[in-house]
């Protein structure tokens, strides 16, 4: 894992944009020690790549308010330390989230993800020439934010200005504008009496199960279009 991430700081550092799923198990759960903990995902939980969450509609069949995807992936790394351009996001979502769970459950020192997200449910897609319907999880919701940072990358290079590279600071410095907040629901963890089944959830600003939220691309465009 610290060889890997290693090469992720190398390509951080090349001026890359790695994108990388938050996974679809929620916060993710761990019992073979005898106690519950939440079980952070890699390469998610690096702190060199960007990780995308995953939202769904309130009811898939109107135009409704995004809500949280109860599989999106988040949570805390038990290996690498919080980075210091999320320092500020993620010590206000712990001071002011009236949803923690129990702080023996995670490592709230440890590198936080996601950082964004983008709608994970509800998509066709054609396999073979065979239409599968429904198709969902944070596989889905990553290649769309990465195409919308593609268009973006495109309008900077036409105003001869470098691709983007490594994003999570400049998000981070910017709290999420260009960005659609989503405030709404929270992620699965341990089915077990003191969460029961809850993970995360989420809240004003930055938080562990929708990071800063999904793109709205004119405003993102313009957020991001400049050095």
């Amino acid at each position: 894992m610290q060889r890997v991430n290693t090469e992720f700081m190398k390509a951080a550092t090349r001026g890359l944009t790695l994108l990388f799923a938050s996974g679809d198990s929620g916060a993710g759960c761990w019992s073979a020690s005898g106690r519950h903990q939440f079980r952070p995902s890699f390469p998610a939980s690096s702190p060199y790549v960007t990780t995308v969450g995953g939202t769904s509609f309130q009811n898939p069949f109107q135009v409704t308010n995004e809500i949280v995807d109860y599989i999106s992936g988040g949570g805390f790394s038990n290996v690498f330390p919080r980075p210091s351009y999320q320092e500020e996001a993620v010590a206000q979502f712990l001071s002011s989230s009236p949803h923690l769970p129990p702080s023996s459950y995670f490592n709230a020192s440890g590198r936080a993800y996601p950082d964004v997200a983008a709608l994970s449910d509800g998509y066709w897609v054609v396999s073979n020439h065979v239409p599968i319907p429904w198709v969902s999880g944070t596989s889905a919701s990553t290649p769309v934010f990465g195409g919308i940072l593609s268009l973006i990358n495109e309008h900077r290079l036409l105003s001869g200005h470098p691709p983007l590279g490594f994003l999570n600071p400049r998000l981070y410095q910017q709290h999420g504008a260009g960005l659609f907040d989503v405030n709404h629901g929270c992620h699965e963890s341990c089915l077990d009496e003191e969460v029961q089944g809850q993970g995360f959830c989420s809240g004003p600003g930055w938080d562990p199960v929708t990071g800063w939220g999904t793109p709205n691309f004119p405003a993102l465009l313009k957020t991001l279009i400049n050095p």
